[in-house]
Protein backbone atom coordinates (compact mmCIF):
# COMPACT_ATOMS: atom_id res chain seq x y z
CA UNK A 1 0.00 0.00 0.00
CA UNK A 2 1.43 3.53 -1.16
CA UNK A 3 0.93 6.51 1.11
CA UNK A 4 2.01 10.16 -0.30
CA UNK A 5 2.14 13.14 2.02
CA UNK A 6 0.26 16.40 0.71
CA UNK A 7 3.35 18.34 -0.46
CA UNK A 8 3.54 15.39 -2.51
CA UNK A 9 0.08 15.56 -3.94
CA UNK A 10 0.66 19.32 -4.45
CA UNK A 11 3.57 19.23 -6.33
CA UNK A 12 1.83 16.58 -8.29
CA UNK A 13 -0.69 18.60 -9.24
CA UNK A 14 1.46 21.79 -10.31
CA UNK A 15 2.97 19.51 -12.83
CA UNK A 16 -0.05 18.29 -14.19
CA UNK A 17 -1.59 21.83 -14.65
CA UNK A 18 1.96 22.41 -16.67
CA UNK A 19 1.88 19.78 -18.86
CA UNK A 20 -2.24 20.80 -19.65
CA UNK A 21 -0.56 24.51 -20.35
CA UNK A 22 2.10 23.90 -22.44
CA UNK A 23 -0.74 21.38 -24.32
CA UNK A 24 -3.31 23.82 -24.83
CA UNK A 25 -0.43 26.41 -26.59
CA UNK A 26 0.76 23.91 -28.73
CA UNK A 27 4.33 23.12 -30.21
CA UNK A 28 7.08 25.54 -28.99
CA UNK A 29 8.78 28.00 -31.32
CA UNK A 30 12.43 26.68 -31.85
CA UNK A 31 14.61 28.95 -30.15
CA UNK A 32 17.21 30.91 -32.95
CA UNK A 33 20.20 31.75 -31.17
CA UNK A 34 22.40 35.22 -32.78
CA UNK A 35 25.12 35.87 -32.80
CA UNK A 36 26.71 39.56 -32.60
CA UNK A 37 30.83 39.80 -33.34
CA UNK A 38 30.71 43.13 -31.79
CA UNK A 39 30.42 44.23 -28.46
CA UNK A 40 27.55 46.42 -27.00
CA UNK A 41 29.16 49.48 -27.19
CA UNK A 42 30.38 48.88 -30.59
CA UNK A 43 34.06 49.80 -29.74
CA UNK A 44 36.69 47.99 -31.65
CA UNK A 45 39.80 47.78 -29.92
CA UNK A 46 43.86 46.85 -31.53
CA UNK A 47 45.78 44.31 -29.73
CA UNK A 48 49.46 46.26 -29.85
CA UNK A 49 50.64 42.97 -28.41
CA UNK A 50 49.47 41.37 -31.24
CA UNK A 51 49.89 43.36 -34.13
CA UNK A 52 53.95 43.49 -32.82
CA UNK A 53 54.13 39.18 -33.18
CA UNK A 54 52.50 39.28 -36.63
CA UNK A 55 55.53 41.93 -37.42
CA UNK A 56 58.35 39.86 -36.16
CA UNK A 57 56.78 36.83 -37.61
CA UNK A 58 56.94 38.69 -40.79
CA UNK A 59 60.68 39.86 -40.00
CA UNK A 60 61.66 38.09 -43.18
CA UNK A 61 59.10 40.65 -45.38
CA UNK A 62 60.54 43.84 -43.64
CA UNK A 63 63.92 42.90 -44.28
CA UNK A 64 63.21 42.36 -47.92
CA UNK A 65 61.53 45.87 -47.96
CA UNK A 66 64.84 47.52 -46.15
CA UNK A 67 66.92 46.21 -48.90
CA UNK A 68 64.92 46.85 -51.66
CA UNK A 69 64.33 50.34 -50.87
CA UNK A 70 68.04 50.94 -49.99
CA UNK A 71 68.39 49.41 -53.56
CA UNK A 72 65.89 51.51 -55.45
CA UNK A 73 67.50 54.64 -54.07
CA UNK A 74 70.53 53.72 -55.03
CA UNK A 75 69.84 53.46 -58.37
CA UNK A 76 67.73 56.55 -58.19
CA UNK A 77 70.85 58.34 -56.64
CA UNK A 78 73.52 56.89 -59.49
CA UNK A 79 71.17 57.44 -62.76
CA UNK A 80 68.64 60.17 -62.53
CA UNK A 81 70.59 62.75 -59.83
CA UNK A 82 73.31 65.42 -61.29
CA UNK A 83 75.85 65.44 -59.10
CA UNK A 84 76.40 69.10 -58.04
CA UNK A 85 79.98 70.81 -57.32
CA UNK A 86 80.08 74.23 -55.13
CA UNK A 87 82.34 77.32 -55.55
CA UNK A 88 83.01 79.95 -52.93
CA UNK A 89 84.83 82.98 -52.82
CA UNK A 90 84.81 86.02 -50.28
CA UNK A 91 84.54 89.24 -50.04
CA UNK A 92 85.12 91.35 -46.69
CA UNK A 93 82.41 94.60 -46.35
CA UNK A 94 85.26 97.17 -45.20
CA UNK A 95 87.91 97.85 -47.93
CA UNK A 96 91.91 98.81 -47.79
CA UNK A 97 91.24 102.15 -46.95
CA UNK A 98 88.64 102.12 -44.66
CA UNK A 99 89.58 103.31 -40.99
CA UNK A 100 87.73 100.75 -38.41
CA UNK A 101 86.25 101.58 -35.29
CA UNK A 102 84.95 100.53 -32.46
CA UNK A 103 81.66 102.18 -34.06
CA UNK A 104 82.19 100.41 -37.30
CA UNK A 105 82.53 96.96 -35.84
CA UNK A 106 79.01 97.60 -34.26
CA UNK A 107 77.21 98.05 -37.36
CA UNK A 108 79.29 95.64 -39.38
CA UNK A 109 76.45 93.07 -38.72
CA UNK A 110 73.80 95.12 -39.70
CA UNK A 111 76.02 95.93 -43.32
CA UNK A 112 76.36 92.33 -43.73
CA UNK A 113 72.61 91.71 -43.73
CA UNK A 114 71.99 94.54 -46.19
CA UNK A 115 75.24 93.70 -48.48
CA UNK A 116 73.30 89.71 -48.33
CA UNK A 117 70.06 91.52 -50.12
CA UNK A 118 71.94 92.92 -52.80
CA UNK A 119 74.13 89.97 -53.68
CA UNK A 120 70.10 88.81 -55.20
CA UNK A 121 69.32 91.88 -56.69
CA UNK A 122 68.03 91.44 -60.52
CA UNK A 123 71.28 93.73 -61.64
CA UNK A 124 73.79 92.01 -59.77
CA UNK A 125 72.94 88.22 -60.77
CA UNK A 126 72.28 89.33 -64.07
CA UNK A 127 75.52 91.65 -64.52
CA UNK A 128 77.71 88.12 -63.38
CA UNK A 129 75.31 85.59 -65.03
CA UNK A 130 76.09 87.41 -68.74
CA UNK A 131 79.46 87.82 -67.25
CA UNK A 132 80.08 84.14 -66.78
CA UNK A 133 78.64 83.26 -70.31
CA UNK A 134 75.71 81.34 -68.60
CA UNK A 135 72.13 80.47 -70.63
CA UNK A 136 69.69 81.47 -67.39
CA UNK A 137 66.85 83.67 -66.10
CA UNK A 138 67.14 85.76 -63.17
CA UNK A 139 64.73 83.05 -61.43
CA UNK A 140 67.07 79.84 -62.16
CA UNK A 141 70.55 81.95 -61.38
CA UNK A 142 68.66 82.81 -58.24
CA UNK A 143 68.27 78.75 -57.28
CA UNK A 144 72.23 78.50 -57.76
CA UNK A 145 73.01 81.65 -55.59
CA UNK A 146 73.67 81.26 -51.48
CA UNK A 147 74.80 83.99 -49.71
CA UNK A 148 76.04 82.96 -45.89
CA UNK A 149 77.85 85.22 -43.17
CA UNK A 150 79.68 82.75 -41.05
CA UNK A 151 79.90 83.21 -37.58
CA UNK A 152 78.05 86.45 -37.76
CA UNK A 153 81.55 87.78 -39.13
CA UNK A 154 81.74 91.02 -41.26
CA UNK A 155 82.61 88.27 -44.42
CA UNK A 156 80.37 87.25 -46.76
CA UNK A 157 80.40 83.87 -48.64
CA UNK A 158 79.35 83.45 -52.22
CA UNK A 159 78.56 79.88 -52.97
CA UNK A 160 77.08 79.04 -56.27
CA UNK A 161 75.75 75.50 -56.75
CA UNK A 162 76.37 73.79 -60.25
CA UNK A 163 76.67 70.70 -62.16
CA UNK A 164 80.00 71.74 -63.78
CA UNK A 165 82.40 72.93 -60.99
CA UNK A 166 84.59 74.91 -63.18
CA UNK A 167 81.54 76.86 -64.29
CA UNK A 168 80.54 77.13 -60.27
CA UNK A 169 84.04 78.68 -59.70
CA UNK A 170 83.82 81.80 -62.53
CA UNK A 171 79.95 82.42 -61.46
CA UNK A 172 81.12 82.38 -57.86
CA UNK A 173 84.20 85.05 -58.97
CA UNK A 174 82.31 87.02 -61.18
CA UNK A 175 79.35 87.69 -58.84
CA UNK A 176 81.71 88.48 -55.68
CA UNK A 177 83.12 90.87 -58.35
CA UNK A 178 80.00 92.84 -59.59
CA UNK A 179 78.72 92.62 -56.07
CA UNK A 180 82.02 94.85 -54.80
CA UNK A 181 81.34 97.53 -57.40
CA UNK A 182 77.62 97.71 -56.44
CA UNK A 183 78.54 97.89 -52.72
CA UNK A 184 80.85 100.58 -53.87
CA UNK A 185 78.19 102.68 -56.14
CA UNK A 186 75.80 102.28 -53.41
CA UNK A 187 77.22 102.99 -50.23
CA UNK A 188 79.63 105.94 -52.17
CA UNK A 189 82.61 104.60 -51.12
CA UNK A 190 85.86 102.59 -52.26
CA UNK A 191 84.39 98.98 -52.96
CA UNK A 192 85.30 95.74 -50.22
CA UNK A 193 88.01 94.07 -50.58
CA UNK A 194 88.32 90.68 -51.84
CA UNK A 195 89.34 87.81 -48.98
CA UNK A 196 89.61 84.73 -51.35
CA UNK A 197 88.72 83.79 -54.66
CA UNK A 198 86.85 80.77 -55.93
CA UNK A 199 88.58 77.59 -57.47
CA UNK A 200 86.65 74.51 -58.95
CA UNK A 201 86.11 72.28 -56.23
CA UNK A 202 85.68 68.62 -57.91
CA UNK A 203 84.21 66.86 -54.39
CA UNK A 204 80.57 67.05 -55.16
CA UNK A 205 78.13 68.14 -52.60
CA UNK A 206 75.18 66.68 -53.57
CA UNK A 207 73.31 63.82 -54.07
CA UNK A 208 74.67 62.18 -50.54
CA UNK A 209 74.30 58.57 -51.03
CA UNK A 210 74.42 57.47 -47.58
CA UNK A 211 71.42 59.80 -46.76
CA UNK A 212 69.37 58.72 -50.05
CA UNK A 213 69.82 54.99 -49.17
CA UNK A 214 68.98 55.41 -45.64
CA UNK A 215 65.76 57.20 -46.71
CA UNK A 216 64.70 54.62 -49.15
CA UNK A 217 65.29 52.08 -46.61
CA UNK A 218 63.56 53.51 -43.82
CA UNK A 219 60.02 54.45 -46.40
CA UNK A 220 60.43 50.99 -48.02
CA UNK A 221 60.57 49.63 -44.40
CA UNK A 222 57.44 51.76 -43.18
CA UNK A 223 54.96 50.92 -46.04
CA UNK A 224 55.81 47.19 -45.33
CA UNK A 225 54.88 47.88 -42.02
CA UNK A 226 52.03 49.51 -42.45
CA UNK A 227 50.76 47.07 -44.86
CA UNK A 228 50.98 44.33 -42.21
CA UNK A 229 49.18 45.88 -39.58
CA UNK A 230 46.16 46.74 -42.10
CA UNK A 231 45.77 43.04 -43.16
CA UNK A 232 46.41 42.28 -39.86
CA UNK A 233 43.34 44.66 -38.44
CA UNK A 234 41.45 43.23 -41.26
CA UNK A 235 41.67 39.83 -40.80
CA UNK A 236 38.74 38.72 -38.90
CA UNK A 237 38.97 34.97 -39.49
CA UNK A 238 39.09 32.78 -36.16
CA UNK A 239 42.19 30.78 -35.71
CA UNK A 240 42.72 29.30 -32.43
CA UNK A 241 40.76 28.37 -29.24
CA UNK A 242 41.62 32.00 -27.72
CA UNK A 243 39.59 34.01 -30.98
CA UNK A 244 36.85 31.41 -30.43
CA UNK A 245 36.59 32.84 -26.54
CA UNK A 246 37.66 36.12 -27.56
CA UNK A 247 35.36 37.13 -30.41
CA UNK A 248 32.58 34.26 -29.75
CA UNK A 249 32.45 34.50 -25.91
CA UNK A 250 32.35 30.86 -26.24
CA UNK A 251 34.05 28.15 -24.52
CA UNK A 252 35.54 25.31 -27.25
CA UNK A 253 34.87 21.47 -26.44
CA UNK A 254 37.14 19.51 -28.47
CA UNK A 255 39.44 20.45 -31.39
CA UNK A 256 39.29 17.96 -35.04
CA UNK A 257 42.35 17.72 -36.52
CA UNK A 258 42.13 18.55 -40.17
CA UNK A 259 44.61 17.18 -42.99
CA UNK A 260 44.24 19.66 -45.75
CA UNK A 261 46.16 16.91 -48.16
CA UNK A 262 43.31 14.39 -47.07
CA UNK A 263 40.60 17.28 -47.33
CA UNK A 264 41.64 18.24 -51.16
CA UNK A 265 42.08 14.62 -52.56
CA UNK A 266 38.21 13.77 -50.87
CA UNK A 267 37.11 17.07 -52.64
CA UNK A 268 38.77 16.19 -56.18
CA UNK A 269 37.70 12.32 -56.09
CA UNK A 270 33.63 13.72 -54.97
CA UNK A 271 34.32 16.12 -58.15
CA UNK A 272 35.16 13.44 -60.04
CA UNK A 273 32.21 10.76 -59.29
CA UNK A 274 29.90 13.77 -59.37
CA UNK A 275 31.23 14.31 -62.88
CA UNK A 276 30.94 10.88 -64.27
CA UNK A 277 27.32 10.22 -63.04
CA UNK A 278 26.41 13.48 -64.97
CA UNK A 279 28.53 11.94 -68.15
CA UNK A 280 26.78 8.37 -67.81
CA UNK A 281 23.65 7.97 -70.69
CA UNK A 282 20.59 7.12 -70.13
CA UNK A 283 19.30 4.29 -71.41
CA UNK A 284 16.24 4.35 -73.63
CA UNK A 285 12.96 3.18 -72.81
CA UNK A 286 10.73 0.72 -75.04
Amino acid sequence: MKYTTRAQKVAEEETQDRQEARASQGPAAPQVIRFNPQSADDEETIDLGLLFGELMSKWYWLLLALAVGAAVMFVVTFFFMTPQYEGVSKIYIYNKSTSISISDLQIGQQLTSDFQIIAKTREVVEEAVTQTGLDIDYEEALKKITINNPDSSRVLEIVITDPDPVTAAIFSNNLANVLRDRIGEVTNTDKPSLVEKAIPNYKKVSPSYTKNILIGALVAFILAAAVIIIITIRDDTIKSEEDVQKFLGLNTLALIPVNRSQVKTAAASAGSKSSKSKAKPKKASK
